[in-house]
């Protein structure tokens, strides 16, 4: 250590020192104090970044495994098609579908009921009323000075609940006043009595059928049955298509698969985030670009991650024929990463899919016990190792920043005291000259002493 001292000059020079420059050469023996705490700090902190970092590696890894491990993930997804998507066109097909084949039947399509008016100029008067229904539940509009045009009546029409939506068609050689159904099929047939007429022309306006409500009719593996809408839910369950044309006598062939493409997809994400765990573990064992070890490089953390994640790839039990992942295509490389082989999956697929739905949903599952590995490794939970392992970083880095903050106070604390002295020695010494100055003019007067030769 270094001696700390003042350069005072000649005492009698009264040039006096640098305060400023004493005072910082004196504290800087209680800064250097910090040194080691700060470097620390920075130790500390680069093991944050690095552990956050493995920590939101595994939450990702952990987010692709719940696409296999949840009951209504890609495992329950199914997929459909259709022999002839003219007549026949499937639109979903939820959880709750059963693979399978179906034949289907299109004798009839549903239709929505309609009516239109007689034809009649757009600006004509019209008078009288219309009742929609029949019975307690039949509803009257009776034409006023409000709604006694076609584009009024139409627009009284629809703010009301009429059962029907209004409009008014043009042609070149008149309008219409056109009412379809909200319901469709059977149960939608528009009920009309009308009194309409045109006050305009002292004519009568006539209501026509445009199209019957009728329901969709179809054979399903050999049932009869019916439908009011051509959009068909529940016939097959979980399944959901659309009847597009009839076609009596022309059977469609439905089959309803499992969705091995989004399955396929699903296990190539959890390979894909495993191994990019892996790489980060790796790269964290290593030294970095300047030959330093990296911020993890001997943490027991570290280890521990390793040993865990490597376990729990042996872990859980199997389903039936499949016992354990390289019967899914996944296998192990000598580094430590994950490989897929997407043929041997899909054969897998075909003729084991629920064996492979059991291997990562059954209870003591691989799939549910490598995802409670995850859960007791990562940063999603507060007992996780990476948040165990970031907590007490963060208890040593408020230790030392406590202990930085308290010793950056008595360093001000010092700062001020020894300013306060060192200037008022340092004001002493430039005071001598004039002190001794005013000795010599006492001295002489006494003496009479004139000084010189």
């Amino acid at each position: 250590m270094g001696t700390v001292g003042i350069n005072f000059g000649s005492a009698t020079g009264g040039a006096g020192f640098d305060v400023a420059g004493t005072v910082t050469s004196i504290l800087g023996v209680a800064s250097a104090v910090e040194a080691p705490w700060k470097a620390q700090l920075t130790a500390l902190q680069a093991r944050d970044t690095a552990l956050s970092g493995l920590g939101t590696n595994l939450a990702s890894l952990s987010t692709a495994l719940s696409a296999l491990t949840a009951f209504d993930g890609v495992l329950a997804q199914k997929q459909g098609a259709s022999s002839n998507t003219n007549v026949l066109t499937l639109t979903a097909a939820s959880s709750s579908a059963v693979s399978g084949s179906h034949t289907i039947t299109v004798n009839q399509l549903a239709q929505t009921s309609s009516k239109y008016s007689a034809e009649l100029a757009s600006t004509d008067t019209l008078s009288g009323s219309l009742t929609f229904g029949s019975g307690p539940s039949a509803q009257t509009l009776t034409l006023g000075t409000t709604n006694n045009t076609l584009t009024t009546l139409a627009a009284a029409i629809n703010s009301g609940s009429y059962g029907v939506s209004a409009s008014v068609i043009s042609s070149a050689t008149g309008s219409r006043l056109s009412l379809v159904s909200h319901t469709s099929g059977a149960a939608g047939q528009i009920n009309l009595t009308s009194t309409l007429s045109d006050a305009t022309t002292s004519t009568s306006v006539a209501f026509s059928t445009g199209q019957t409500g009728q329901d969709a009719l179809f054979n399903i593996d050999g049932l009869d049955t019916s439908s009011a809408s051509n959009t068909v839910t529940g016939a097959i369950p979980g399944v959901t298509f659309q009847l597009l044309s009839q076609a009596a006598g022309a059977p469609v062939q439905v089959q309803i698969t499992n969705d091995n493409a989004a399955v396929e997809t699903a296990v190539q994400s959890v390979v894909t985030a495993y191994n990019a765990v892996a790489a980060a573990i790796k790269t964290q064992e290593g030294l970095d670009s300047t030959g330093a070890a990296e911020p993890l490089y001997g943490n027991p953390t570290l280890s521990y991650l390793q040993t865990q994640l490597s376990g729990s790839l042996f872990g859980g039990a199997g389903s039936g024929a499949i016992t354990d992942l390289s019967k899914l295509g996944v296998t192990v490389n000598q580094n430590g990463t994950l490989a897929l082989n997407v043929a041997t999956l899909d054969g897998t697929l075909n003729s084991n899919f629920a064996d492979v739905a059991g291997f990562f949903q059954n209870s003591g599952s691989f799939g549910l016990t490598f995802s409670s590995t995850l859960n007791g490794l990562g940063s999603t939970s507060t007992t996780g190792s990476v948040s165990l392992a970031l907590a007490e970083n963060n208890r040593q880095e408020t230790d030392i920043n406590k202990n930085v903050t308290n010793q950056d106070a008595r360093i001000a604390a010092e700062k001020v005291r020894l300013t306060t002295e060192l200037t008022t020695a340092n004001q002493i010494l430039q005071s001598i000259p004039q002190q001794l100055n005013e000795q010599t003019q006492i001295y002489n007067a006494i003496t009479g002493y004139k000084g010189g030769n």
